[in-house]
């Protein structure tokens, strides 16, 4: 199954509200590379055949949480704040320090102890006199988000397979943040039934931000809590899986495998295995959408040839409307699949060595110079919450008791 052409890059990007989120504050919005603006287009056109009743725009999409968040550009910082683009000994490198653990973690990185307040100063210090190599092999390591910008542009390999309808499916999701939930989100709308499952030390750290961008990506959606390290919660949790259609994770395998799930089980009986990891099941490397999307090489560069950040956290919707696509199709036999599905390669699809359109500014409006003459840059959009998200857990009792699991 082929996805079908998009508008021009140009008028893809320029309508996205990426551009209005990409650049220095006090300087010119730059266009990004590459065609991801249209490629998510491509794949909210494909899933719309799928489900006529999903009519989002998947380039408006990209840049509906730095909407939600008010997020302006900032250049070199992402635009949530939490990632740094830094020079390295030998180019560049995207550097995230998002979790409570990160401060200690980038210490250990460096071999330093640094102030969690203010990590950046000494890790600027560290990374700009080492090479981008070995930094990725030392964030590997140690479970750091980081990596050195790279531009490998790659083919595309993540196109569907024949499509299938998905009302009435049962989802069970086990992701958090904004790719795999984005992925659960469109399968919802397309009518699946959605759980989403958390543990009692772990919940969606999404739940701790913006509760309207929750809402809009859970609402509908049951859930569950069990806890893992209880033989009976272990039981339930893999009596859900047993009854999925589709699983959606985006974890290491190791961390549902501990769980004693496995995708092999799961596929061999004709589920669909969605897999969300930085960098491919074989990788132990972690990574959030900021550094994922600049180390794959989704950055834009300012007059002086340096990159910036482009839009928020970009790898994260790209990749989940990629997943929902693939979860929306399946093999003519009607066998399961494994959808490894490797964020640093979605963006690296993306990606083309055609020039980059310039932007100007005219008349308070900022305009980007496109073959067919120029195109307003919109500001980013963001859809309205239909209602609430399910607290955590409010559903667990109610939902064993719909298919039938025991209750811990």
């Amino acid at each position: 199954m082929t996805l079908s052409a998009s508008d021009p890059p140009a008028v893809d990007w320029a309508e996205s509200g990426v551009v209005a989120v990409t650049g220095h504050p006090d300087g010119p919005l730059l266009v990004p590379p590459g065609r991801a603006a249209g490629r998510a287009r491509e794949l909210t056109s494909w899933i719309a055949t799928v489900a006529p009743a999903i009519t989002v725009d998947g380039a408006r999409l990209l840049a509906e949480r730095a909407a939600l968040n008010n997020l302006h550009r900032r250049g070199t910082v992402s635009a949530g704040g939490r990632c740094r683009l830094l020079p390295t000994a030998d180019g560049w490198a995207a550097i995230s320090c998002a979790r409570p653990d990160d401060p200690l973690l980038l210490g250990a990185l460096i071999g330093a102890t640094i102030n969690a307040e203010d990590p950046w100063p000494p890790v600027a210090d560290w990374v700009r006199n080492h090479p981008g190599a070995e930094l990725a092999e030392r964030a590997e390591l140690l479970g750091v988000a980081a990596g050195p910008v790279r531009h490998e542009a790659r083919p595309n390999a993540f196109a569907p397979m024949a499509p299938r309808p998905v009302e009435g499916l049962l989802v069970v999701d086990f992701s958090s943040l904004w790719a795999g939930p984005l992925c659960a989100h469109l399968l919802g709308l397309a009518g699946a039934r959605v759980i989403k499952i958390e543990t009692p030390d772990r919940p969606d750290g999404a739940r701790r931000g913006n509760p309207a961008f929750y809402a809009l990506l859970h609402h509908g959606h049951e859930s569950v809590v069990l806890d893992p390290t209880d033989p009976a919660g272990r039981r339930a949790l893999r009596a859900l899986v047993d009854a999925a259609d589709i699983v959606i994770e985006a974890s290491r395998p190791r961390a549902l495998a501990g769980f004693g799930l496995d995708a092999g089980t799961a596929t061999a009986r004709g589920a669909v295995w969605v897999s969300i990891t930085a960098a491919g099941r074989e990788s132990n490397r972690v990574g959030f959408g900021d550094d994922i999307a600049a180390a794959a090489g989704l950055v834009a560069y300012d007059a002086a040839g340096e990159p910036v950040f482009v839009g928020d956290a970009i790898a994260d919707p790209l990749t989940g409307l990629t997943a929902a696509a693939l979860a929306m199709s399946a093999p003519a036999d009607g066998s399961g699949v494994l959808w490894d599905i490797s964020m640093t390669d979605v963006v690296a699809t993306t990606l083309t060595s055609d020039p980059v359109p310039r932007t100007r500014r005219r008349g308070g409006r900022w305009f980007i110079d496109a073959d067919n003459g120029p195109v307003p840059v919109a500001e980013p959009t963001a859809r309205t919450p239909p209602g609430p998200a399910a607290d955590t857990g409010a559903d667990t009792a109610r939902v064993l008791e719909s298919l039938r699991i025991p209750a811990p």
